[in-house]
């Protein structure tokens, strides 16, 4: 350990809520550049290299076949797809020294259907599953939690590659069994939840959810039934409005009242009996692709959920409208009706028709309206589910009620279809010599992630407690003061085992090894010392116990090489079952 590049150090450089990141900073296994910018040493680069080898038993043993693709990719095929357009600074965009334009790749959709498209000809030859584990780069506007949400990455991203949705549907189930496979040979516990498609687009999609605190996506589940979305799609079971006569429209004086609060507040309602109208500028839906005003509405007591309102209307980015080009659709701030507005697209949420005499803005400074009716005082453009759920509102599939929990997306499946093919040119010939469209799937774990996941749900106040799995060494040595020969010779006896081991030598305190193997978290420690072997014998600790046990030395390297088997068989996967 005196020859280890990395240090351990007492407090972490650097500030992060997630404990697990502080534990990787104090052991030494990271250091940070920038922002979202990484340098992993050798003790991560161990533990990495242990992540991927899982992650390649497991994509190789359903067929995968491991290729390498490269990060830089000429614009050209992101244009075909219209991808280039569509994502915004997200997508680090360069040019060559001939001012070709060039992207640094964040997924690699476009480039696995270029290079299908040249090299696949037959129906004969799908189907296939390719991958590579491969650097990425998202230019993240706000890069947080560690190695949770970091711009540059390294990703295993797959491809399945199918003749028809049949295909597609068979590996994609395969792709969620493997998926529950990896993270359960690298301990970490995960569920499975319907998510928002975004910019991959396809049929269907699910994510592989580690559920914590420090998370940043929001999951709502029904413990009656199992009901688990990401809060982005998340439905909820919408409460049945009273039967009532539809009342007269009635102008009322609401002088400051400019939020769903104060109108509340200054009529003494309740905001379920009001209209809360949100105004965005969307992309991609105005004449020739550009923004157009999006005027949605949604009942008080609920908020507009962007995700779906993005779904609803097609858009490819939302953003605030600023004042003025609300009054240019003839609406007025704070108090915007959509009974009169102009050129907007008008969306309510499927609630607002079954929900008679709702009070809504009026168009006017400081006025509102009573008794404002869908179908009699407005209509729209659309109507959809557009609100966010929350914790405690119905669940849509039982009688039970919804609960709130954070969580890290470690994986991620999608299916494709066909419109990346169809729009880079990637067909092959049917049996029938008909040109078809390669049914796609996309499937992809972020390797860094998942190591910093793994290290937020292991660890202690004393440091990191690694699954067997995961740990940059099996074994640490600990050598004492004359016990340094019998540890040299234990640790080469264990490595004739096959165990990778951490020879602690280092001329320091007894104290200052044990907190360091603490805190690197190696699976079993042992140490030698004079007394140990004065006895001829070792001490024997697994990280998670907190007493040691002694094993004959001539026997200490069988005796671990039998605890870390049984480490292993802990995290052996026994799984079925799937999307």
């Amino acid at each position: 350990m005196r020859t280890l590049f990395s240090r351990t150090v007492r407090e972490s450089p650097g500030v992060t809520e997630a404990a697990g990141h502080r534990l990787l900073l104090r052991a030494g296994f990271v250091r940070q550049l920038g922002a979202g910018l990484f340098s992993y040493l050798p003790l991560a680069q161990r533990s990495l290299r242990r992540i991927e080898t899982i992650l390649r038993e497991e994509i190789d043993r359903i067929g995968g076949q491991e290729i390498t693709m490269p990060v830089v990719n000429p614009a050209s095929v992101w244009q075909a797809t219209g991808r280039w357009q569509q994502i915004g600074a997200e997508l680090a965009r360069l040019q060559d020294r001939e001012g070709r334009d060039l992207v640094l790749a964040m997924t690699h959709e476009e480039v696995i259907a270029a290079l299908v498209r040249d090299e696949v000809r037959s129906y004969r030859q799908l189907p296939q599953l390719l991958y590579h584990i491969q650097t990425k780069f998202r230019d993240d506007p706000r890069p947080r939690g560690g190695l949770i949400r970091v711009r540059e990455f390294t990703m295993k991203d797959s491809y399945s590659l199918d003749r028809d949705e049949a295909g597609l549907d068979r590996q994609y189930r395969a792709h969620c069994e493997a998926y529950r496979r990896i993270f359960r040979r690298c301990g970490l516990p995960v569920v499975d939840v319907g998510a928002d498609a975004g910019m991959m687009g396809g049929s269907g999609t699910h994510e592989f959810m580690y559920l914590t605190p420090v998370g940043e996506d929001t999951i709502l589940s029904c413990p009656a039934c199992g009901y688990r979305a990401n809060r982005q799609i998340a439905r909820c079971r919408k409460p049945e409005p009273a039967s009532e006569q539809l009342a007269a429209p009635e102008r009322v004086h609401t002088p400051g009242a400019a939020t769903i609060g104060e109108l509340c507040e200054l009529l003494a309602i309740p905001a379920e009996r009001t209209a809360k109208a949100v105004l965005l500028m969307g992309a991609g839906i105005g004449e020739h692709g550009s923004e157009r005003l999006i005027f949605a509405l949604v009942r008080g007591d609920m908020d507009v959920n962007e995700i779906k309102l993005a779904q609803a209307t097609g858009a490819t980015a939302l953003r605030p409208a600023a004042d003025q080009e609300i009054r240019a659709a003839g609406a007025v701030p704070g108090y915007a009706s959509p009974a009169d507005v102009r050129g907007a697209l008008t969306v309510v949420d499927d609630l607002i028709p079954a929900t008679p005499n709702l009070v809504g803005g009026a168009n006017e400074p400081d006025y509102h309206v009573r008794n404002l009716n869908y179908g009699r005082d407005f209509r729209a453009d659309v109507i959809a589910d557009i609100v966010s759920a929350e914790a405690g509102a119905g669940c849509p599939s039982c009688s039970g009620a919804l609960a709130l929990s954070r969580g890290v997306e470690v994986g991620h499946v999608f299916r494709l279809g066909t419109w990346i093919s169809e729009a880079v040119g990637c067909t092959f010939l049917d049996a029938d010599g008909a040109a078809k469209p390669v049914v796609m799937g996309s499937y992809g774990i972020g390797v860094g992630r998942l190591l910093a996941c793994v290290a937020e749900e292991h660890h202690d106040e004393a440091g990191l407690t690694w699954p067997i799995s995961a740990a940059p060494f099996d074994v640490h040595v600990v050598a004492l003061r004359g016990g340094e020969e019998g540890a040299a010779r234990l640790a080469a006896g264990l490595s004739e085992q096959g165990l990778d081991v951490l020879l602690d030598d280092r001329d320091e305190r007894p104290g200052v090894k044990f907190n360091d193997a603490d805190l690197i978290g190696a699976p079993v420690r042992m140490t030698v010392s004079a007394r140990t072997v004065a006895d001829d014998q070792a001490e024997l600790k697994l990280r998670r116990d907190a007493k040691p046990s002694r094993a004959p030395l001539t026997a200490a390297a069988g005796a671990v090489a039998k605890a870390c088997a049984a480490l292993h068989a802990e995290l052996a996967p026994d799984l079925e079952g799937g999307p």
